[in-house]
């Protein structure tokens, strides 16, 4: 028997509805994601027109794209940006040095300005484009219909700033300086030339950025310096204006470099009283001199005085005496004392003597008078002192407010000669630093376009439409509740699986090809019979409803099929025929549709007359009859639940041919009264919950759903293979057409 025809047994789990992972894949046990391939495939394969239709619509405007598209060329030009400048003027460090702090912000500021609309303006004006009547058309735009005066112009400008900044692109590679600048356009030339006029704008805007900001540090310097001026004037006036009045004079010229205001020597009366003091102390030295060197010769012999042993003069005479005498001394041993001569030579020597002790008294004389001059200059530099002394602790008072008002004066001086340094370094400097950019490579007219590429256009809309279809086939499986495989009857009904029934090709009859002992219909019925006999516990029940949620679905021909080979395989089998609104079991069995169930339930006709046998042994029918007014009455009358307690004691199975659950209450009444319910369900139907609803009705009137059957079932569009494969078509409808 065909795998793909086989029943499957009551479902190993139930549950309410299909998730998508469902569909799609299972979480396993041990984790992970995973992948029911052949879901995919069957997916993919239910829907491959779909697919195939996205893809070729994806082609065809790709193809469109790239014949209608204006070509687009793209010109680059690459500048180096370093954080700092080199220097011109001072050169510690001659070339730029890093600083990795800032690094990243500084370059994306670069980027920043590049992208601005100050460049952007900057580049209109150098290439002339704001008076260009041609760049918007040549960059593939429509000029603005702007009217004359400034707001036309403003307009006009507004619209190149926006054609150049949005088609220029900066890049910045990771752990690189060098910045790339691209601009594109459909003309060539013209874009070649806009990214190196931007390259060019840059350099230049970031050298006049530093010359601003020179020229705001001079401007600011130099009203510093005025104002700082101004003070130097104003203080030195306040101060002078005060020397004047408190009668102060400095002696140091005014300001020096470390001028401490009217302090140490600089005021004239401390000057004084500095000499003063210098001249007492040498005054009291020279006194103090000369009273010893008068007390020691006050006490020595007169010719004992160092002073007058020194005394040349004295000396001379000394000499002359000791000449004399020893003159005399010779001539006394030839004359005597009264000679003459030795009269003359006492006399000599008498006046040497006279004449050396009147020196030596001198002497003595001089050095008393040094001494007393000695102390009369003391006393009166003693006196000068205590004058000055006075003067300098009453100036004192008076240089307080002096040295607060000299100190001003040296701080206002002070700072103005740093502002006046700084100023000059900054004039010097001004202009002179060269630009942190460089131009690496620059623009050339490209060659080839960048856009439209034919390749990567195309296998871009393959891919969107392959996403497209994709994601329409993601919402429509996850939307779409129809069931395409006896899994999706466990997942999405909740109810178990006895069996399947394979889709037939067009134009054969599910009679005839039932009439086939070997055909895969008749296979799977053989299936779907053995499946329930072992459906339960209890073994094959008496009374079994096949209904299916609408019409068309194949409940008629299941119970056939079941009822023929039930009766096949020795059960004594009879078929009701419970549609009261399109009756089929007659015309499936060959019998007559005179008299039948609605005569048996309003009691014009016994089961005896209603029930007809068939030429299949073992199975009878009864016929529906003739249509009734009201179905629904006759089936819930007490009448269907005495005839099934009758006719189970004389048939092994009873097979209820029941309507469809929507819409109607016939079903879930005979399911009521039956032991078994099995739920026929067309597969690939989009029910729209339509089957989920009817389960739902049934399990309501307490019937006991014995499972599921699908038929219609295409085992390729489930990826299980392709072999073996037949389909039929059949539908249900209302009124005596018979059914296709």
């Amino acid at each position: 028997m065909n795998d793909s025809s086989s029943a499957v047994l009551p479902a190993r789990h139930s549950a309410g509805g299909e998730s998508l992972a469902d569909r799609w894949g299972s979480e396993p046990a041990s984790g992970g994601l995973h992948i029911d391939v052949r879901a995919t495939w069957a997916a993919l394969y239910r829907n491959r027109k779909l697919i195939a239709a996205a893809v070729a619509i994806a082609v065809i405007i790709g193809i469109a794209i790239i014949y209608l598209s204006t070509p687009i060329f793209r010109a680059e030009t690459k500048i180096q940006v370093d954080q700092q400048s080199t220097k011109v003027l001072q050169g510690d460090d001659v070339a730029p040095s890093d600083a990795s702090q800032d690094t990243d912000r500084f370059l994306q500021t670069q980027l920043d300005i590049i992208q601005s609309r100050s460049l952007a303006d900057r580049v209109a004006r150098d290439l002339g484009l704001y008076n260009s009547p041609d760049f918007i058309a040549r960059m593939g735009g429509t000029p603005v219909e702007a009217p004359n005066g400034p707001a036309g112009q403003a307009m006009r400008q507004d619209q190149v700033i926006g054609a150049l900044q949005g088609n220029l692109k900066a890049a910045l590679p990771v752990d690189s300086r060098v910045v790339t600048l691209s601009f594109t356009s459909p003309d060539a030339e013209l874009a070649a030339r806009v990214a190196n006029s931007y390259a060019d704008r840059f350099i230049v805007s970031n050298l006049d950025r530093r010359y601003n900001a020179s020229s705001y540090a001079r401007k600011f310097l130099s009203e510093q310096l005025d104002e700082t001026r101004r003070k130097v004037e104003q203080s030195e006036r306040n101060l002078i204006a005060y020397a004047r009045s408190a009668r102060l004079i400095d002696t140091g010229g005014g300001s020096d470099a470390g001028g401490q205001g009217l302090s140490g020597t600089r005021s004239l009366v401390t000057s004084n009283l500095v000499q003063l003091n210098n001249s007492y102390s040498n005054a009291m030295a020279a006194r103090l001199a000369a009273e010893q060197s008068w007390e020691q010769a006050n006490k020595a012999p007169l010719m004992n005085l160092p002073e007058v042993q020194a005394d040349p003069s004295i000396q001379g005479l000394v000499q002359q005496r000791a000449r004399a005498l020893a003159q005399y001394e010779q001539d006394r041993k030839h004359w005597q004392p009264d000679h003459p001569t030795m009269v003359q030579a006492s006399a000599q020597i008498a006046g040497l003597e006279r004449q050396i002790n009147t020196l030596a008294t001198r002497v003595k004389n001089a050095i008393r008078q040094r001494y007393l001059v000695a102390s009369a200059q003391e006393r009166a530099v003693s006196e000068s002192l205590e004058k000055f002394k006075n003067q300098t602790l009453s100036e004192q008072d008076r240089a307080v407010q002096y040295n607060i008002l000299h100190r001003e004066v040296d701080t206002n001086r002070a700072l103005y000669d740093a502002l006046l340094q700084r100023f000059k370094e900054v004039s010097a400097a001004a202009g002179l630093t060269s630009s942190n950019v460089s131009i690496v490579d620059r623009a050339e007219t490209p060659h080839r376009p960048v856009w439209p590429r034919p390749l990567l256009i195309l296998a871009g809309c393959i891919l969107a439409g392959l996403a497209i279809a994709l994601g329409v086939l993601f919402v429509r499986e996850h939307l779409d509740d129809a069931v395409r495989s006896p899994e999706d009857m466990t997942t999405k009904l909740g109810i178990p699986v006895v069996g399947s029934t394979p889709l037939m090709p067009a134009g054969m009859s599910p009679a005839e090809e039932l009439e086939k002992p070997r055909s895969p219909l008749s296979e799977a019925y053989y299936a779907i019979r053995t499946a329930l006999e072992l459906s339960s516990a209890s073994g094959l029940p008496k009374t079994m409803v096949f209904t299916s949620s609408a019409a068309s679905e194949g409940k008629s021909t299941s119970s056939f099929a079941i009822a023929r080979d039930f009766a096949k395989v020795g059960r004594k089998v009879l078929l009701i025929d419970a549609d009261l609104r399109k009756p089929t079991q007659d015309k499936l069995t060959g019998v007559s549709n005179k008299l039948g169930l609605a005569n048996l339930l309003t009691q014009q006709a016994s089961r005896a007359e209603v029930t007809q046998p068939t030429s299949f042994a073992g199975l009878d029918v009864i016929p529906t009859g003739p249509l009734p007014m009201n179905p629904a009455e006759l089936l819930a009358s007490v009448g269907l639940h005495r005839l099934l307690n009758e006719v189970s004691s004389d048939y092994d199975l009873v097979v209820i041919d029941a309507p469809p659950v929507m819409g109607l209450a016939d079903a879930p009444t005979l399911a009521a009264f039956a032991e078994a319910t099995v739920v026929v369900v067309e597969a690939n139907r989009a029910h729209r919950g339509q089957a989920k609803t009817s389960v739902r009705r049934l399990r309501a009137a307490r019937a006991n759903i014995l499972g599921g059957i699908l038929t219609k079932y295409d085992v390729r569009m489930m990826g299980y293979g392709t072999g073996g494969n037949y389909g039929y078509g059949y539908g249900y409808g209302y009124g005596s057409k018979e059914a296709e």
